[in-house]
């Protein structure tokens, strides 16, 4: 049996000191058949640990379900780091940010109203006492003095940002001890006195997440914690995207050196990321400090190792200085892939989304509007109706709309309601009457901060020249199986040419044999895509992201298939790109 302990100075492990050299990859965010990869080029660079979030909400889209399968098999993804010969770190959360949607936490937690957020609070604990009780299977006989690769866990996440319960992290502890961990906990704060004071209580050991200056944040951590080993559970090689901006990236050089000081003072580290992946289908989430901001879908990071999969520049720099401090020489690095083959087709079906709607859920009737969640809808789009009869010209009102919303009249576009520009209104032209409907769609919900949580559709009253509007029918969109859409465009004319959205369109591409792709959404407005049924995520032409990354594992050899929700308008093509386009960068 491995011992790992936390010493008066370092870590240690079977009784000698380690300096956990660590690396972040989320498992949710990368293919199942690529992990080995991923984590063996971890590997290859110099690290010996792997560490990974745990996203709670992605097991439990609903109340009912947990699934430890696919995507989402944690045990698989464990096994595969201890294969490779590497030690774990896994954080839990519930609360894990990760500029993931809601923070992690699943959206259905939240319908009663009643339920707490992050604080000691008898349903939130409830809620998160069962999801620990279905993780323990996998995470129990991984720890390593039971001959796993754990050797830490993580208790909440940067709790000092958000609040001070020190009853709640206790809580925390009691729970995750009680379905069997035995091994240490740790937290994380940014190194400010205040937030590493309220982050964390006494038998918890404190780590900081910083991404320079490397010394003076762990003279910093060490005022705190004054005893043990020093860690940088969250060194930022890199950044995230948001729609709207540039691509973030971090000089590599700087980087390099603050990395090195850190290792030079004999702290242990995590790299986040250093592989980020992909927030495929609609799990990107979004910050609100006054103006929303969703993610986009790539979650490259500049990390060491993008979102391909392949070393970056900062890889290799990275790579020369771990060699300083790992425990054996280090094994051959990894070999860059081929630019990526670009086929080209078309898109040969559409059928609008009026089509094919009503096939894809079931119309229900309020007085009031509801929310999306209100009907069980944690993602994706839902659809509201209403009859309405204006004499003369007036404005469509609304208290709030998560996240945008399409607004039309009898198929007619109206305009765009959009939460990041605080639209609230639009003008609604002379003798209009029929069918009012505005399409709205969830774009990420709140990751960080004291938004999260919140609901998404439209929320409040909707007013028609000031007169609150009642009688709505809404739908909430169903994607997740694309059989009534394939049907539908399977029956529908042949189509060449530009797509005239809200509409469904697909095409097909052939491959002569697998490789990773990078599919171009140049010419496209915004929408969501499929290959071979896999919900690739988001695309929008606002920038930074321009290409989505395609992962071999979906892809066939011979005819793949393309389809797109798209909400405005695109042109034909369907192009792909040698290389991933992420956009400009800051500097």
């Amino acid at each position: 049996m491995t011992d790992f302990r936390i010493g008066d100075e370092h870590f240690e492990l079977d009784g000698k000191p380690f300096q956990i050299l660590s690396g972040a990859l989320h498992y949710f965010r990368v293919h199942p058949d690529l992990w080995r990869d991923r984590i063996r080029k971890a590997r290859q660079m110099g690290l010996n640990t792997i560490e990974t979030y745990v996203a709670w909400n992605a097991h439990a889209p609903r109340e009912d379900v947990f699934d430890l399968t696919g995507q989402y098999d944690l045990g698989r993804f464990l096994d595969e780091v201890a294969a490779e010969g590497m030690l774990a770190i896994v954080r839990p959360g519930p609360y894990i940010c990760a500029e993931w949607t809601n923070g992690g936490l699943p959206a259905w937690l939240f319908t009663s109203g009643t339920v707490g957020v992050r604080r000691d609070e008898p349903q939130y604990l409830a809620a998160i006492e069962h999801y620990l009780q279905q993780l323990a299977p996998v995470l129990v006989p991984r720890q390593i003095d039971r001959g796993g690769p754990i050797i830490l866990v993580q208790i909440e996440n940067e709790y000092g940002a958000y609040g001070s319960d020190p009853v709640y992290l206790r809580k925390l502890v009691e729970l995750n001890r009680g379905i069997g961990l035995t091994i240490p906990f740790t937290t994380v704060d940014q190194p400010m006195p205040e937030m590493l004071e309220n982050g964390s209580i006494e038998g918890l050991h404190r780590t900081a997440s910083f991404g320079s200056r490397s010394n003076e944040r762990l003279d910093t951590l060490r005022q705190h914690q004054p005893t043990g080993p020093l860690m940088c559970s969250e060194f930022w090689d890199g950044w995230f995207d948001h729609w709207g901006a540039h691509h973030h990236t971090t000089d590599v050089q700087e980087s390099t050196r603050d990395l090195d000081d850190l290792l030079a003072r004999g702290a242990s580290v995590n790299l986040y990321m250093f592989h980020g992946g992909t927030n495929f289908g609609f799990t990107s989430g979004a910050n609100d400090k006054g103006v929303y901001q969703p993610l986009v879908t790539s979650y490259d990071y500049d990390a060491p190792l993008d979102e391909g999969g392949n070393p970056t520049a900062k890889y290799w720099a990275y790579r020369e200085v771990l060699a300083k401090y790992a425990a054996a020489p280090l094994p051959d690095g990894p070999l860059v892939s081929a630019p990526s083959p670009t086929p080209n087709s078309e898109f040969d079906h559409m059928v609008p989304f009026a089509d094919v709607v009503d096939r894809l859920g079931e119309w229900g009737t309020h007085h009031n509007v509801p929310s999306m969640d209100d009907l069980g809808a944690f993602d994706g789009f839902a659809l509201y109706r209403t009859e309405i009869s204006a004499p003369s010209p007036v404005v469509l009102e609304v208290d709030e709309v998560r996240d945008r919303a399409l607004v039309s009249l009898d198929g007619a576009p109206l305009g765009v309601l959009a939460r990041d520009h605080h639209d609230r209104c639009l003008s609604v032209p002379a003798v209009a009457s029929g069918s009012l409907e505005l399409l709205v769609e969830d774009q990420g919900r709140v990751n960080y901060g004291i938004r999260i949580g919140e609901a998404k559709g439209l929320m409040g009253d909707v007013r028609l020249g000031g007169v609150p509007v009642h009688h709505w029918d809404v739908l909430t969109v169903h994607l997740d199986d694309l059989a009534p859409i394939t049907q539908a465009l399977a029956a529908a004319p042949r189509h060449s040419g530009p797509v005239a959205g809200p509409s469904f369109a697909r095409g097909e591409f052939n491959l002569a044999e697998l490789h990773d792709l990078y599919l171009d959404t140049q010419g496209w407005g915004k929408g969501v895509v499929w290959i071979n049924g896999v919900n690739l995520g988001r695309y929008w032409s606002r920038s930074p992201q321009r290409t989505l990354f395609v992962p071999a594992p979906i892809l066939r050899e011979g005819s793949n298939e393309v389809i797109v929700f798209e909400l405005h308008a695109a042109l034909g093509a369907i192009r792909f790109s040698p290389v991933a386009m992420l956009g400009g960068t800051d500097f």
